[in-house]
C-alpha cells in the first residue's frame, strides 16, 4: 500500500503489474487501496472467447459512463479507443484503470496484447495522470506477456509487485484480527495445511478448533475448499493435467527431484514441454529449484514442491482413506506429515532462521546435501553456507514438547557431520543447528548442538 501510494501521487503516468498465486489477494489489495477511485474497472472472463471478452469489457465501459455507441466494438483496438474516450471525460485528478484477470482476455489470435501496447505507447503513457493497474493469477502469462515482453511493452512497465503469501507472523496478525485465539503451534499446523493464503485463512471460523475448521473446509462434502485443488490448477494452466502430474511426482519426495527424475516419474520427454511446465510452476510459486551442495553438474539442480496446500492435498486427500482430520490428531500419520512439512516451513522462513542465528547481514547460500554413498547414505535438508567461512547444518524436528536427543540420535548426528566434512572438504567450519517447535531438552547428549532455533523465532 505504501508503494501504491507513491504511484498514486507521482507526477507521471504509471503502468503497474501485480503478480501472485491465485487466492493470494491481488484484487483485494487493489480494491482496498483505491476504493472508489477507479475511472474504470473490469475483469476477464474465464474460458470465454474473444467476442464474449470484448462484449463484457464494452458493457463495463457503459456502466462507468461511456455514452452508448452506434455500434459495438468488433476488436480490441476499437475497445481501447473507447476506453481512451471514457478516460478523457473523467474529471478525476488521477485516472485509475484496473484490468483484472488480464490473461483471460488474451484469447488466441485476438490481438489483445498488441492493442494494449498501442493504447499505452501511443496515448496513455504521455498523459502524466493515468494509473493503469493490471493483474492476473496466471503468473507465467504475466511474466511472458507483461514483465518479460520483448515487443511494444518492453521496458514500459513502471512498477512490478509480486504479492507473496503471508508469513507465519503475518498469518498470526491476520487471525488475531479475526478474533482467533490459536496458539503458535496451531497456527504453524494451520500454515502447514493451508499455507499463508489469505483467502483460505479467511474461511476459518474462530468458534471452531483448528481440526474442526480443516474438516469443515476440506473433508466435508461440498466444503469451501473440497474442490479447490482441481479448480486451482485448471484456472492457472492450460493442459493442467501435465502440471498436476509433475507436482504429484514431487509430492512423493520431500527433498525434490532432478529433471531426469521428474521425466522418469511422469513419463514425460525431455523437450520444451517439461521446461515450460517447470518454469510456469516456479513462476506461480508452487515449486522452487535449488542447488545441491557440492553435487555434480548433472544432478545439481533439484525441483521441490513448496506449496503447502498442494502437499496437504496429496498426503491426505488423494488415495487416502481419511474421513476426517480430527481423528488423525495425535496419530502417527499426523506426526509423519508434520515432521516432513515442518522442514519446508523452516526453509520458507529462512530469513527468520538467519536472524535467529545473528547472520542477517552475512552473505549466504542455502543448499540441500545428499551423501552419494548408498551404504552410508544420509541427507542434510538445509545447509547454510556463510560468507564468514562457516556452514550451519540445520536439523528440523517437529514435536509437541521440548525435543530430547538420545544416545542413538547423537551418534546419527555425529555420523552426518563426519560424512559432510568427508564428502565436501574441510575448508569450512561446521555448526549443527537444531530447529524445533519448543526447544531442546538439555541432557548429556545435547552438547552436540551449537545453535537452537524455536517456532517462536520463525514468528519474529
Amino acid at each position: 500500500m505504501e508503494l501504491l501510494n507513491k504511484i498514486q501521487t507521482s507526477q507521471r503516468s504509471e503502468f503497474v503489474v501485480i503478480c501472485g498465486r491465485r487466492r493470494v489477494g491481488k484484487t483485494f489489495l487493489v480494491k482496498e487501496f483505491f476504493e472508489d477511485e477507479f475511472v474504470f474497472h473490469t475483469s476477464g472472463l474465464a474460458n470465454e472467447g474473444s467476442q464474449r471478452q470484448i462484449k463484457a469489457f464494452y458493457e463495463d465501459l457503459l456502466e462507468y459512463g461511456l455514452p452508448k455507441q452506434p455500434k459495438r466494438p468488433k476488436d480490441w483496438l476499437e475497445v481501447f479507443v473507447l476506453l481512451r474516450e471514457l478516460i478523457k471525460q473523467s474529471d478525476k485528478k488521477r485516472k485509475v484503470i484496473f484490468l483484472d484477470e488480464l490473461p483471460w482476455m488474451d484469447t488466441p489470435r485476438s490481438g489483445f496484447v498488441s492493442a494494449l501496447e498501442h493504447f499505452w505507447n501511443s496515448w496513455a503513457s504521455g498523459q502524466r495522470n493515468i494509473v493503469l493497474v493490471v493483474c492476473g493469477s496466471a503468473t507465467s502469462w504475466m511474466m511472458d506477456k507483461m514483465i518479460n515482453n520483448h515487443g511494444g511493452l518492453h521496458n514500459r512497465l513502471t512498477c512490478q509487485i509480486f504479492l507473496e503469501p503471508f508469513t507465519l507472523c503475518e498469518s498470526e496478525h491476520f487471525l488475531q484480527s479475526r478474533g482467533f485465539m490459536f496458539s503458535r503451534y496451531d497456527i504453524a499446523v494451520c500454515y502447514m495445511a493451508l499455507g499463508g493464503i489469505p483467502y483460505y485463512l479467511d474461511l476459518l471460523n474462530p468458534q471452531l478448533s483448528l481440526a474442526q475448521n480443516i474438516d469443515q473446509l476440506l473433508f466435508k462434502q461440498n466444503g469451501p475448499l473440497a474442490r479447490e485443488f482441481g479448480n486451482l490448477y485448471a484456472a492457472l494452466f492450460k493442459n493442467s493435467d501435465d502440471y498436476v502430474k509433475v507436482v504429484e511426482a514431487l509430492s512423493k519426495k520431500k527433498a525434490g527431484l532432478s529433471r531426469s527424475e521428474i521425466m522418469q516419474a511422469t513419463n514425460k520427454g525431455s523437450g520444451n514441454g517439461l521446461t515450460v511446465v517447470l518454469r510456469n510452476l516456479e513462476s506461480c510459486g508452487f515449486i522452487r529449484q535449488y542447488k545441491q551442495y557440492k553435487a555434480s553438474r548433472k544432478d545439481k539442480t533439484i525441483y521441490q514442491l513448496v506449496d503447502f496446500f498442494t502437499m496437504f492435498h496429496f498426503y491426505f486427500i488423494v488415495g487416502r482413506n481419511v474421513s476426517n482430520w480430527e481423528s488423525l490428531q495425535g496419530k502417527s500419520s499426523f506426526f509423519t506429515w508434520a515432521g516432513l512439512t515442518f522442514e519446508l516451513l523452516v526453509a520458507s522462513h529462512i530469513n527468520m532462521v538467519k536472524k535467529a542465528l545473528g547472520i542477517s547481514g552475512v552473505e549466504t547460500k542455502e543448499y540441500v546435501w545428499r551423501c552419494s554413498d548408498e551404504k552410508r547414505g544420509t541427507q542434510v535438508d538445509l545447509a547454510i553456507e556463510r560468507g564468514d567461512n562457516m556452514v550451519n547444518l540445520c536439523e528440523m524436528k517437529f514435536s509437541i514438547a521440548p525435543f530430547s536427543i538420545d544416545k542413538s540420535y547423537e551418534m546419527s548426528l555425529r555420523n552426518k557431520l563426519a560424512l559432510f566434512m568427508e564428502y565436501t572438504g574441510r575448508n569450512k567450519s561446521l555448526q549443527l543447528t537444531l530447529v524445533t517447535t519448543y526447544g531442546l531438552t538439555q541432557n548429556t547428549h545435547s552438547g552436540i548442538v551449537s545453535n537452537e532455533i524455536t517456532l517462536d523465532d520463525l514468528f519474529d
